[in-house]
């Protein structure tokens, strides 16, 4: 089975930034070398958690930009996706 994921980075060179992220709440949650596990050997649950931390902690900086007044830099950050247009 191929994969399907044609995600592309909106902001060139954040990929390294998430992934430094990524390994950095895996620590956090007490998976260490979690750069070097088998990510498919893993409970979805264990994955979900790394995931859902990023998350959490990324929505709530872009919280704290706003309630800043930093909303353009915000808006600005990504493109807006128009309904049914998926490239």
């Amino acid at each position: 089975m191929t994969s399907r994921n044609t995600n592309q980075p909106v902001t060139p060179g954040a990929s390294s930034a998430l992934d430094q992220m990524k390994y950095e709440i895996a620590s956090e949650l007490g998976l260490a070398n979690y750069q070097q596990m088998d990510k498919g050997s893993l409970p979805s649950r264990v994955n979900g958690y790394v995931g859902g931390n990023m998350t959490k902690k990324l929505v709530a900086y872009a919280e704290q930009a706003l309630s800043s007044g930093n909303t353009a830099q915000i808006l600005q950050a990504a493109p807006t996706e128009q309904i049914g247009q998926r490239s």
